[in-house]
């Protein structure tokens, strides 16, 4: 199946210029001018990527992105104009996967979002391949590896896409320290070693979700100056 991409930008040039070049790679391109318009098409509509301009009228990038993040892990890839440093870190703060400055060139875009569609590809193969009855268990958490499913105390707790990764990565290494540049790398598949707040932000979201109290956290603790570890107890 063709990938869907959703484009959002208020200028007409490069919407019709990025159009075209996605198309011709095969992909199948929806596009927005607002960010009104960007969230009424996501919310009706099922997407592989969202490549977002920050600065847009009505709504800007930025409050799309933070919006998306509440409920969907959509790859997204935030366009900034060019040297500013500030709207790339918060982009990726919010949870924007890549960044694109202008100007660019669209054959770029078009190889960043073919090798974010190859990490999806990878990921869902990875998925169906994995042993359905893998499940890992520790005190009154349990985590259902195949159909990613989590539960607590019996009760089903609902996750993120990147906060289950996360979480299955961590507690499949109990006891392993895991530096955040390290689980950057192995759950974003990025290397910006600078900008590790958005490890630090899926932390405490997990924490709130499976820890009986956040601020004392039982499951997912901070190793002070490293980075963070699972203590299970007795894991099966």
């Amino acid at each position: 199946m063709n990938k869907r991409i959703l484009l959002v930008d208020d200028e007409p040039a490069i919407l019709d210029v990025c159009r075209r070049y996605l198309e011709r790679e095969g992909y199948l391109v929806v596009t927005a001018v607002n960010g009104e318009e960007a969230l009424q098409l996501w919310r009706e509509n099922e997407f592989h990527v969202i490549i977002l301009d920050l600065m847009m009228p009505y709504v800007d990038g930025w409050k799309v992105c933070e919006e998306i993040r509440q409920s969907d892990d959509i790859p997204v890839v935030i366009l900034t104009a060019k040297g500013e440093e500030y709207d790339r870190l918060v982009g990726l703060t919010i949870g924007a996967n890549d960044y694109i400055t202008k100007p660019f060139n669209p054959r770029e875009l078009v190889l960043r979002i073919n090798a974010i569609c190859r990490l999806l590809d990878y990921s869902k193969r990875s998925i169906h391949e994995k042993d359905e009855e893998h499940i890992l268990k520790a005190d009154s958490l349990t985590i259902h590896t195949a159909n990613r499913e989590v539960f607590l105390l019996g009760k089903k707790i609902e996750l993120t896409m990147k906060e289950f990764d996360l979480l299955n990565l961590l507690a499949s290494h109990p006891k392993q320290v895991f530096s955040r540049s390290q689980l950057l790398y192995k759950v974003w598949q990025t290397e910006f070693d600078d900008d590790t707040t958005t490890v630090t932000v899926h932390v405490r979201r997990l924490r709130e979700k499976i820890e009986e109290n956040p601020s004392k956290p039982k499951y997912i603790q901070t190793v002070w100056g490293i980075g963070y570890k699972f203590s299970p107890g007795e894991i099966e």
